[in-house]
């Protein structure tokens, strides 16, 4: 049963290694061979182009997966409501529940869905930079080309080589301590970022009402301990690892900025943001256009409006809204008439 289970493991895992290794390689090939950075910072860039590549095919995914977090806050109210009708019948509950969610394209596990299509990415990467580490290629591209499987070996940054672990700094001598020094560092950004992207999801784009109930609760507990667990499990991640963890991180957080900011949900700080930034943007657009005056020919003689050609100083607005001026009009002198012509 075991060496079935382990078949599965690696009919999965060996094609993203392959992945992961071509995809890497591209991108060092950019930095070492055309940029001519050290192996080291080309590696370690060279990581953070297959984040990239990564998180960019999953943008349609995280969309969705915001989409649907906010609706199922949003949707807390009612569930409520449903617990306090069939509170007594659970059965019904959970149908009225799902019916719910349906209703309003609600679901439940889509919120984790990125998530775990990024597990076996980072599985493979784990692998491929565990197996440098210990001199195993694993992955196509690493098998055919020997010399970047030892690139990729002994390639530093601050001194700590990518394929090190925290808990297995103490077998590398003098690099150990910057090895520690250097995963410390990511393991505390990685994690303060995902704690930051959690609460600016939280804090921004959920009204009162839904941060109430059991379904807040459990986000709350995950606000806090998502970070601890990661930061705990970092220490047995390579330096490679991290870097991908938290770039990803950086991604996310940026992204969700963007959509909350261009996206917000109703009745939350940040729709209350929005509205008042378009307000403001519109005043000024209003403004601008005030103050704009467009010259008009008369006869041929050019008048300028606005600016005291009319003698009330008001000018037209560029889309029609606003003062408009009075149209000038030219009177024509009438032509000399004879003394017979003026007597009839």
């Amino acid at each position: 049963m075991i060496g079935f289970f382990q078949d599965i493991f690696h009919a999965v895992l060996t094609p993203l290694e392959y992945l992961v290794s071509g995809i890497l390689i591209l991108w060092h090939d950019l930095f070492h061979d055309i940029l001519h950075l050290s192996q080291g910072w080309s590696w370690a860039l060279s990581i953070i182009g297959l984040t990239l590549v990564i998180r960019a095919a999953l943008i349609p995914l995280f969309v969705k997966q915001i989409k649907s977090s906010r609706q199922m806050q949003l949707l807390q109210p009612k569930v409520r409501e449903l617990q306090k009708k069939y509170g007594h019948d659970r059965e019904k509950l959970g149908q009225e529940t799902m019916k719910l969610y349906k209703e309003h394209n609600a679901n439940p596990l889509s919120s984790c869905l990125p998530l775990l299509l990024q597990m076996p990415i980072f599985l493979a990467l784990f692998r491929v930079l565990d197996g440098a580490a210990n001199g195993i290629a694993r992955g196509y591209w690493l098998e055919i080309h020997p010399e970047l499987l030892t690139s990729l070996q002994t390639a530093t940054i601050f001194g700590a080589p990518i394929s090190a672990t925290f808990m297995r700094a103490g077998e590398l001598g003098a690099a150990a301590i910057n090895v520690r020094i250097v995963t410390v560092v990511l393991i505390l950004a990685m994690t303060a970022t995902l704690f930051v992207t959690q609460l600016q999801l939280m804090r921004k784009n959920m009204p009162p009402e839904a941060l109430t109930g059991p379904f807040a609760q459990q986000q709350k507990m995950m606000l806090y301990l998502f970070p601890i667990i990661f930061a705990v499990g970092g220490i047995n991640f390579p330096i490679g690892v991290l870097i991908y963890w938290l770039a990803s991180n950086l991604w996310t957080m940026g992204q969700q900025f963007y959509v909350i900011r261009r996206n917000p949900a109703p009745g939350t700080p940040a729709y209350e943001a929005w509205e008042q930034r378009r307000k403001e943007k519109l005043a000024r657009k209003e403004s601008h256009h005030g103050s704009t005056a467009p010259s008009a020919t008369v006869d041929g003689g050019v008048v300028a409006r606005g600016s005291g050609g009319n003698g009330n100083g008001s000018a037209p607005a560029a889309d029609g809204i606003g003062p408009q001026d009075p149209p000038r009009v030219v009177r024509q002198q009438p032509r000399k008439q004879t003394r017979s012509q003026r007597k009839q």
